[in-house]
């Protein structure tokens, strides 16, 4: 019979087995490798007390409790386990601070049940994607190498498909990729949507990749590249902004807001509190309103001064902004964005004076706070890097604040030159496209236009649903999950160059279980190995 007391009896003698729990083994096998407790015995456990030190067993005996049965599974489980508590905490940890930040002895959220828990069932999700994902892996690696076996030619012969499907290359990486639908566990609808948007992307500018590696790109124009995304994005944002604002990311609108001083006339200096002034939001809810009204023209109140109707009536609470707008403007809107400027061509070099200083302040702030991540550059080239960043911030500014300006200064374009039913509405894709087209000149920046055309996407679905073009297929984002983390897998196997993002391809790898390894590097080191053995087998020849 075990002792009782202690889960563990180790003689003193060291090559005698030890005398050990088989639940304590197996829940000592999945917490800690010999190495892992190696580390920990030399750096902390030989500096604790005495009696401590002499109970704890050595690395070696350690070793021999926790020998291992079946190390691939005891290391999935291992990880996943360490997944769960370490997202868990972090989730946790994240929601302290934000209670704290907001006020959160005020804020107190009603408790539920652990398992209804959104942060309980997310950490669960991630972990089981990760245990799934291995497990499912490695069955595949081995099903796919029985089945290439001389014993499996009969079941090859009698199912020349499903066999031709197992022994690709890229069985394992598809079949492992099911363990995405593990994310269905977690609530949060918003987050899966936002995975499977991000992952799509990706998978298709990996695949992007690829096909410029193999030449099929090589005769492309010069104008063709990640930037044409902009057009195609900005045209939905800027809509979406301007009719569907709850489906627009919150930031865009701030941007336009803040940055668009000449067209979004906010309360001028000196004008009288007690008579009305629209926020922002409401001028850009009047501009709406005017497209559905099919742009009216513009009655001036200076020179009808006796005419009670120079508005209509659902257009009342701009009246302080157009009922001084200058008599000779002819379009309703143009009074609403530059009610003192008479050519819309003027109103747009005054929109780049005002905008480019509050804009060049604000994306120097950004640049330099993600120059942080890069601060070793900054000390070993210091002159260049300063010169790279400023020009970065230059270029950036000049982008914006012409992208913000041909938006809204197209809108007076297409009315002197559209006839007013002609695209009411639907003008606002082509302003917003326009808009765009200012990101050609911002080279090398292909994670902003993806970005920008990621948000693109989500705010056209969440439009779509709210207008009933088309309905949401409950479980849909996690087939788009699966099914990119398939095409980033079966890319990984075979031109592994093509992912980019060096964390990326380790993280992928990782997933795998094949360590915390870039495979670029372990192909490296492979060719080069090769090389050395050719080299050295023709110099002993």
């Amino acid at each position: 019979m075990p002792p009782s007391g202690a889960a563990a009896r180790v003689p003193s003698d060291p090559s005698s087995p030890p005398t050990i729990y088989p639940i304590a083994r197996d829940a000592l096998r999945i917490s800690l490798t010999p190495k892992e407790y190696k580390l920990l015995h030399e750096y902390a456990l030989k500096r604790a007390p005495s009696p401590i030190k002499n109970t704890v067993p050595s690395p070696s005996r350690f070793e021999a409790i926790v020998r291992p049965r079946n190390k691939h599974n005891e290391a999935a489980i291992r990880s996943s386990i360490r997944v769960f508590l370490i997202s868990g905490s972090a989730f946790k940890l994240a929601d302290l601070i934000i209670s704290r930040l907001r006020g959160g002895a005020a804020r107190s959220k009603a408790k539920t049940n652990l398992l209804n828990s959104p942060n309980f069932r997310l950490s669960l999700s991630l972990s089981l994607i990760l245990l799934l994902h291995r497990f499912l892996h490695r069955f595949f690696v081995r099903l796919r190498a029985n089945l290439r076996t001389d014993d499996a030619r009969p079941f090859r012969e009698r199912n020349p498909r499903v066999s031709k499907a197992l022994t690709s290359r890229y069985a394992p990486a598809v079949g492992a990729s099911a363990a995405g639908f593990a994310l269905g566990i977690s609530p949060q609808h918003q987050l899966r949507m936002t995975a499977a948007i991000y992952m799509a992307t990706r998978s298709l500018e990996f695949l992007y990749n690829v096909a410029d590696q193999k030449g099929w790109l090589i005769n492309r124009p010069w104008w063709f590249g990640s930037w044409l995304l902009m057009p195609v994005s900005c045209a939905q944002l800027f809509h979406a902004f301007v009719f569907d604002r709850e489906t627009a990311p919150s930031w865009f609108g701030r941007i336009i807001l803040r940055f668009s001083p000449s067209y979004i006339q906010a309360r001028p200096e000196g004008f009288p509190d007690h008579l009305y002034w629209p926020e922002k939001e409401e001028v850009v809810d009047s501009i709406a309103t005017i497209a559905n009204l099919k742009w009216p023209p513009f009655i001036s109140p200076i020179l009808h001064p006796a005419n009670p109707n120079t508005l209509p009536s659902s257009l009342k609470s701009i009246s302080s902004i157009t009922a001084p707008a200058h008599p000779s403007i002819s379009n309703l809107s143009c009074a609403l964005f530059h009610p003192g400027l008479t050519s819309c061509s003027t109103a747009f070099l005054h929109h780049i004076l005002l905008s480019v200083p509050p804009l060049a302040r604000f994306l120097t702030t950004i640049t330099l706070a993600l120059s942080v991540f890069r601060l070793k550059n900054l000390f070993l080239q210091p002159i260049s890097t300063v010169n790279n960043l400023s020009k970065r911030i230059i270029s950036l500014t000049a982008v914006f604040s012409a992208a913000l300006g041909a938006a809204w200064g197209s809108l007076c374009f297409w009315n002197n030159f559209l006839p007013r039913s002609t695209l009411p509405t639907k003008r606002f894709y082509l302003s917003g496209a326009l808009g765009g087209l200012p990101f050609l000149f911002l080279g090398n920046s292909r994670s902003t236009f993806l970005y920008f055309f990621r948000a693109a996407i989500d705010s056209a679905w969440k439009a779509g649903v709210k207008r009933g073009l088309w309905k949401g297929w409950r479980g849909g984002e996690l087939w788009v999950i699966v099914a990119a983390w398939a095409l980033m897998g079966a890319i990984l196997e075979a031109r592994p160059s093509a992912v980019q993002g060096r964390g990326i391809r380790k993280g992928l790898a990782w997933m795998k279980g094949d360590g915390f390894s870039d495979p670029v590097d372990v192909l490296a080191k492979r060719k080069a190995k090769k090389v050395a053995q050719k080299k050295d087998g023709q110099s002993g020849a």
